[in-house]
């Protein structure tokens, strides 16, 4: 293996290892979302003509767990490093920023879209989207997981603490995607509630991940992939200009 493979490897070890906490839990997570929203909300919220609740729930609830565990996969593993000293051996080897960003991000990625497919698995028994245009559904889950592993890579550099990655969790990530259309079409949503729903990068992963099922969504699938597109590339760029400068890394 060349250096960045063998982190690579190294961090998708690290995650299947407890793969129990990293990939059982959220699957298990998103059932329960299914079976309180679903049953809570079947036939009481109309979305798209012909598509059930359930079935409207499937891909919001899937790529809800593909961003998260994407975030923390590269978040966690930073800052434990980091807490625990182990970051100095891998700063010792002759890796550059670049290989740091492909394997943290790379290992994201895989953690997400295992954690999606194992939630698709599970939910899709209780509503079963279409699948109009599958080259959507995936290239919006591997744009989305790239987003949110490389933002891990941003909050993992930024927090000195398990206090601040919290923070960065709950008062940025957390909302963030709830708010971004998972469990509601922001037509129903008043007028300034979907202009602010715009305004959410996250919304326009989900909105887009969702046209692939069902060949509908509340904006422009071409709209969703360009902003989605422009943030990764936002995102990517200061997650390895942070790695290049060695950024709260290197004292």
């Amino acid at each position: 293996m060349t250096g960045w493979q063998t982190l690579f490897y190294k961090e998708i070890l690290r995650f299947w290892k407890v793969g129990f906490q990293t990939v059982g839990a959220p699957i298990l997570t998103a059932v329960l979302y299914m079976l309180i929203f679903g049953h809570v909300l079947q036939g009481r919220v109309l979305v798209y003509d012909r598509v059930s609740y359930t079935a409207f729930l499937v891909p919001g609830l899937v790529m809800m767990s593909v961003l998260q565990n994407a975030f923390a996969n590269s978040s966690s593993s930073l800052i434990q490093s980091k807490i625990m000293g182990s970051l100095v051996f891998i700063l010792l080897t002759p890796l550059s920023h670049w290989h740091w960003f492909l394997a943290y991000v790379g290992s994201s990625v895989v953690r997400g879209l295992m954690v999606g497919c194992g939630v698709f698995a599970v939910t899709v028994l209780f509503g079963q989207p279409g699948f109009v245009a599958p080259l959507w559904i995936l290239g919006f889950a591997i744009l989305g997981a790239t987003m949110m592993g490389a933002l891990g890579v941003i909050a993992g550099l930024w927090s000195e603490k398990f206090d601040q990655m919290a923070t960065f969790q709950n008062f940025i990530i957390m909302p963030m995607t709830f708010l971004s259309g998972v469990f509601y079409s922001i037509h129903s949503l008043p007028p300034i509630w979907q202009q602010i729903s715009r305004l959410n990068p996250f919304f326009y992963m989900i909105d887009g991940f969702r046209y692939g099922f069902f060949g509908v969504s509340d904006a422009s699938p071409w709209l969703s992939l360009g902003i989605v597109l422009a943030a990764l590339l936002i995102v990517s760029a200061v997650a390895v200009n942070m790695l290049r400068t060695g950024y709260k890394i290197r004292h």
